[in-house]
């Protein structure tokens, strides 16, 4: 996507230099900053610091870190300590261990000469892969806007809310949630996007900054004003990502998805997740029981970061002293209270059912 009418991925690979180069989100949506990935450590510090965030990006990352490890030393015993260093860094978004399996498994029967520039060349198909399924979800999630819109008055807009960041700083690009908005703002459909907060990190100042640089219209709203907006009929639609999907439809996304879910599904409002097909975890079926789900440092709660009035990027106390945060990042949301899954393949229903006939090579792989 764009920022200030230049094309940029969320990551590239600097061959000149032969270093992975990326955003580093951390300051965003007040500064822009691109930093180089050079060693192990700042792989896995860019992971869990959420330099890098958002499923399908820890996925790809992971990727050039396993790259980087084969580059220094291709024995099997650094291919597997690199998968354990890195696989530790986030628990619960399921695309970081689907790269590093992904990766162990083309490059363990190779040579040692050989896996170096295998593995680069395997980081770079699993980025170029990650944009096209993006691009696909884009297009199926744009047919279900379209069916919307021609239900609308000529030049009302579609009112779309979205939950997090599941744009394209959270993939390498277009996003998944928000790539069928782009796509529908590209074919000249209006649409306006209700951009929640998203507490603690805020992550929803990322949307706004994205869906800004695009032109698209949108409104950055509190966490808890969703049902009320639902209430009053002024969503048409929620389109939200995920960092983890069972095989039966049960979706994890970041914290508060579930409260989303529960007020959509009680005023009757569409729920959309799209879903690129890494993320879907074959080895689980109930979420809830199942996912683990990652617990974040207090601080996250405690603090908040944003722009002061001397134009500084700082830090600020909002809890009393002696009061401690919890801070569990994602929640799973039942798939009872999915309308649908949008994927690379098409729309389905939130099911067992319904993902083996879109991914039946993949089920059939995981039985």
């Amino acid at each position: 996507m764009k920022i200030d009418g230049t094309h940029y991925r969320s990551l590239w690979w600097n061959s000149e230099k032969g270093v992975l180069e990326i955003i580093d989100q951390r300051w965003l949506p007040h500064d822009f900053r691109v930093i180089p990935v050079v060693t192990m450590q700042d792989f896995a510090d860019a992971i869990y610091q959420m330099r890098v965030r958002g499923a399908p990006l820890i996925g790809a990352t992971a990727a050039y870190g396993m790259a980087l490890a084969m580059a220094e030393d291709p024995s099997d015993g650094n291919m597997d300590a690199a998968w354990d260093f890195l696989e530790k860094t986030r628990p619960t978004a399921i695309n970081l261990r689907w790269a590093l399996d992904r990766c162990r498994a083309a490059l363990r029967p190779l040579s040692l000469a050989d896996r170096a520039a295998a593995a680069l060349t395997l980081a770079h198909e699993i980025a170029d892969e990650d944009v096209e399924i993006n691009r696909r979800i884009g297009e199926n999630g744009l047919a279900l806007i379209r069916e919307i819109a021609a239900g609308k008055p000529a030049g009302e807009p579609v009112r779309v809310l979205t939950h997090c960041n599941a744009g394209w700083l959270a993939t390498v690009d277009w996003g998944t949630a928000t790539s069928p908005m782009y796509h529908a703002h590209d074919a000249g459909l209006p649409l306006h996007v209700w951009v929640d907060e998203t507490r603690p990190r805020n992550q929803g100042a990322l949307t706004s900054w994205e869906l800004g640089q695009h032109g698209l219209p949108h409104t950055y709203i509190t966490d808890n004003a969703g049902g009320h907006l639902m209430q009053h009929g002024m969503v048409d639609m929620v389109i939200t990502g995920t960092d983890r999907t069972t095989r039966r439809g049960d979706v994890c996304n970041k914290i508060g998805t579930y409260l989303k879910a529960l007020a959509a599904h009680d005023n009757g409002v569409p729920f959309y997740v799209a879903l690129p097909s890494p993320t879907i975890d074959w080895s689980v079926s109930d979420g809830v029981a199942e996912i683990p789900i990652e617990e974040r440092e207090a601080q996250e709660v405690t603090h908040v970061q944003g722009l002061t009035d001397t134009g500084d990027i700082g830090t600020v106390r909002v809890t009393p002293d002696g009061t401690g945060g919890g801070n569990p990042a994602f929640d799973v949301t039942p798939n009872r209270l999915v309308t649908g899954l949008i994927t690379e393949r098409g729309v389905c229903d939130a099911s067992e059912s319904g993902l083996a006939a879109l991914f039946p090579d993949y089920a059939q792989a995981a039985e």
